[in-house]
């Protein structure tokens, strides 16, 4: 065996060996897509589920944010500034805990506690027993992403929120710190117990991506382009990484996609239309793969020599080689997905713009059955055949965008068809998530 071959096995082993000597750490919580990993696999026992609605409950606004399930209780953030606890096998509510904001950040459950983050630029502790807060962290604001000319459009002096950016960061808990990012540019650690802030570490840009964490390491990316490694510790910089640049209209740059970590590499989408694979300790690209101009908002799922993404404009849900980023299949579900995998069972559970969710097996790439919320079955605003696909442009009667206006007036009428951006969580082989239509989804 040649040096190279000995360095690069030892390396894998270290890591293996890292990896599993903090897995109390990494795995004893609830988090997005899965665990700090950001994996996306859950290790779900029961019947697979075949789409029927076991429960559905009712919050008072839309659901970007994806849930979280512990000590059968499902515990979401919604629309209308509260985070809900619901009984994992009723579906009914046993408290809810009020904010002065829109919650598009998914929690976290670790140590009896639950964290989130709010638009009223608060980040919260709160007991998961009983709602009641244990502590509050103010950021320095929360925002969309925004920048002048947007998409293109004219008044080139006009900042213009973007209305496609959806979702604030969710944290992450490790060694009793927790981690999440801001609006305001800042990924913050703080004691788990107290809020007391640890460190914080600024880049260029908002942070609405979810830390990954792992060889004592935290990864994360920000809307200025760039892909952090920073110390778990001290929050100092061991390398980042450059994505593609869009100085003009500010459309194809930044991170919207939180990075999935498996063995010593990171996975990650950007809008800059492309998804990554970065050597994990060195911050070296290994490949990328490109989506013919189409954002990759979603975090990828990793699972069994396998990287699953999907894009927005193409639509496309992809699975691709996690050794060489070759494309292995793809399926074209009909608009815009902003909803992250989950894999479980072998298959892989996401919804889309319409207001579907989709199984698909992973073994042939084939769509397994279809969920649709009743909004999309009433489709008040005739956005879609009766088969359920898409109505082009001309056919919805929607005029030309001329201004920023006519692009959100566009992308809030699609919520009518209770659109899902959440990321489903799949538990005892039921599948949990939100909808735009307001309602929390338990499909078994």
């Amino acid at each position: 065996m040649d040096a190279l071959a000995t360095d690069s096995m030892t390396k894998r082993t270290i890591l293996a060996v890292f990896v599993f000597c903090l897995s109390p750490a990494v795995f004893g919580q609830t988090t997005f897509h899965g665990d700090l990993t950001r994996s996306g696999v859950y290790r779900s026992q029961g019947t697979p589920p075949t789409g029927n609605v076991k429960w559905s409950f009712k919050t008072g606004g839309p659901i970007f944010a994806s849930p979280a399930v512990a000590d059968g209780v499902v515990y979401i953030g919604s629309g209308d500034g509260s985070l809900y606890a619901v009984d994992e096998a009723t579906g009914a509510q046993k408290w809810k805990a009020a904010t002065r904001g829109q919650i598009a950040s998914s929690p976290t459950v670790a140590d009896g506690m639950v964290f989130f983050g709010s638009y009223d630029g608060g980040f919260y502790a709160l007991d998961a027993a009983t709602g009641k807060r244990v502590w509050r962290y103010a950021t320095g604001f929360e925002r969309r992403f925004e920048g002048k000319g947007l998409h293109g459009f004219p008044l080139p002096e006009q900042t213009i929120p973007d209305a496609h950016d959806v979702f604030l960061s969710s944290p992450g808990v490790y060694h009793g710190r927790v981690y999440f990012g801001s609006s305001d540019g800042n990924l913050y650690a703080v004691d788990e117990k107290t809020g007391m802030l640890q460190w914080k570490f600024e880049t260029g840009g908002p942070i609405h991506a979810s830390p990954t964490i792992a060889n004592n390491l935290v990864y994360i990316g920000s809307w200025d382009s760039y892909l952090y490694a920073l110390n778990t510790d001290t929050g100092a910089e061991k390398w980042r990484f450059k994505t593609g640049e869009d100085p003009v209209i500010h459309n194809q740059v930044g991170f919207q996609s939180s990075a999935a970590f498996d063995g010593d590499v990171i996975y990650t989408g950007c809008r800059d239309a492309h998804v990554y694979a970065v050597d994990a300790l060195t911050g070296r690209k290994k490949w990328d793969y490109p989506t013919a101009k189409s954002w990759v908002n979603t975090t990828p799922a990793v699972y069994n020599g396998s990287v699953y993404a999907s894009t927005g404009d193409t639509h496309k849900f992809m699975a691709l080689d996690a050794k060489n980023g070759n494309l292995k299949f793809s399926v074209d579900v009909g608009t815009v997905i902003f909803s992250s995998p989950a894999i479980a069972g072998g298959m892989a559970y996401f919804g889309n713009l319409d207001g579907k969710l989709f199984a698909i097996d992973l073994r042939s790439g084939q769509v397994a059955w279809v969920f649709r919320t009743e909004a999309s079955k009433k489709d008040v605003l005739q956005f879609l055949h009766p088969d359920g696909t898409r109505k082009n442009q001309s056919e919805m009667n929607v005029q030309e965008f001329h201004d920023f206006e006519d692009m959100y007036l566009y992308w809030y009428l699609n919520f009518s068809l209770g659109a899902i951006v959440s990321s489903p969580v799949v538990n005892n082989g039921v599948i949990f998530f939100g909808s735009t239509d307001g309602y929390l989804y338990a499909l078994q």
